[in-house]
């Protein structure tokens, strides 16, 4: 990230041509990214005249996307110091920007307001135990009323941003739902995938798996080796390809190196590369996604989206999309290992439950698409 930090200005002199508009969108990481591009791409769809200007604050979003080509420029966001956020602005003079879910840089929105560009605060979620809502909140109640409007997830969080005096609040729910209704009708086909889940054998995918995770569903598969079993770590390097071919006991293959005659030889698939998890997900017959053990849950609705039962840890309590699947009973928490294999097997011996699962969680997808649309209304674009 400092690294990346040193080229921001020179990247952003390069590429910004004068004369034109752009509109900016700002991004912690790959997550909020995603609810971000339905955005970024109906701008570019519908508003030729606008150029996109994407920052991000993480690695892990930066890194990933990158390349986008749906953005113009694409780097970092320059450290929010009042220096750093008066060059930038001078530079970019965006015509409007939005802020992607947990963003809220207040030199930013200080200046932003200042200059009497509109900013937007988009899927974003609150919570009473937010710095927000205590008594000693109040410089970061200061970066809530510089928004132009906040289109947020649900009627909690525009009622608690109504008791501090925010009332420019909107409840369009989370374009993430958009972001994966559209990856459905994306999603790649994979020779190198195809060519593993070939036969009878059930497939099992893990997504953005950590090593508490790997220690909670490694040991069912161990002991059966009916099922396939695809893993997607969240952080692709050496030392967690290493780790998790030492857990499984069975022939394990990468997915960067193998060939086709390998992977048909395989049990476990392991995807040691970036930008085909969400097109991994369709090949499953139920997934796993990871964080739920740590650091908190990643994208569960990448494997929903395909109408799957979605495991998940006990870390989720924040994630409005997690408990809407959990309600649903598209979704299933579990916290230990003995859990897990219950639930496994109780799917196994009962495949209408299954499929009704699956059903739900498909469902909810689809039925909460659309996000995108009403914030494009309110906006008049």
């Amino acid at each position: 990230m400092l690294a990346g930090h040193r080229d921001i200005f020179p990247v952003l002199k390069e590429k910004l041509k004068p004369g034109t508009e752009y509109v900016w969108f700002h991004a912690s990481s790959l997550g909020e990214f995603e609810q971000g591009r339905p955005m970024i791409e109906k701008i570019r769809a519908e508003h030729p005249e606008y150029r996109v200007v994407l920052t991000f604050f993480s690695p892990s979003g930066y890194v990933p996307a990158k390349n986008y080509q749906q953005a113009d420029v694409v780097c970092y966001l320059p450290f929010d110091t009042k220096r750093n956020v008066k060059r930038f602005l001078d530079m970019v003079n965006p015509k409007m920007a939005f802020f992607i879910k947990y963003e809220f840089w207040l030199n930013y929105l200080l200046e932003l307001k200042k200059r009497s560009v509109p900013a937007y605060s988009v899927s974003s979620i609150f919570r009473k135990e937010q710095a927000f809502f205590r008594s000693w909140g109040g410089r970061y109640r200061l970066a809530l009323h510089c928004f132009s409007h906040l289109f947020v997830q649900n009627t909690e969080s525009k009622a608690l941003l109504k008791s501090v005096g925010v009332e420019n609040v909107s409840v369009v729910g989370d374009t993430r739902f958009d972001r994966v209704a559209k990856i459905l009708e994306q999603a790649r086909q994979l020779p190198l995938v195809d060519a593993f889940v070939e036969g009878e054998r059930k497939v099992f995918v893990v997504g953005s798996s950590w090593g508490y995770d790997e220690a909670v569903y490694m040991p069912y598969f161990n002991a059966h080796k009916e099922w396939k079993l695809i893993i997607a770590s969240h952080e692709v390097n050496e030392a967690r390809v290493a780790s998790i071919i030492s857990q499984y006991e069975g022939v394990c293959a990468r997915y960067s190196t193998a060939t086709i005659d390998e992977v048909r030889n395989a049990d476990c698939l392991i995807v040691d590369c970036y930008g085909l998890l969400s097109s991994i997900y369709r090949y499953g017959t139920m997934a796993l996604v990871g964080g739920g053990f740590g650091v908190g849950i990643h994208n569960v609705l990448e494997a929903a989206v395909y109408s799957i039962p979605v495991f998940f840890g006990p870390n989720n309590r924040k994630f409005q999309e997690v408990q809407q699947l959990k309600a649903c009973g598209g979704g299933l928490e579990i916290i230990a290992t003995c859990d897990f294999a219950e639930k496994m097997d109780a799917f196994v011996a009962d495949r209408a439950l299954l499929e009704k699962a699956g059903k739900a969680a498909g469902d909810l997808v689809l039925y909460n698409a659309g996000a995108t649309a009403r914030i494009f209304e309110h906006l008049g674009l």
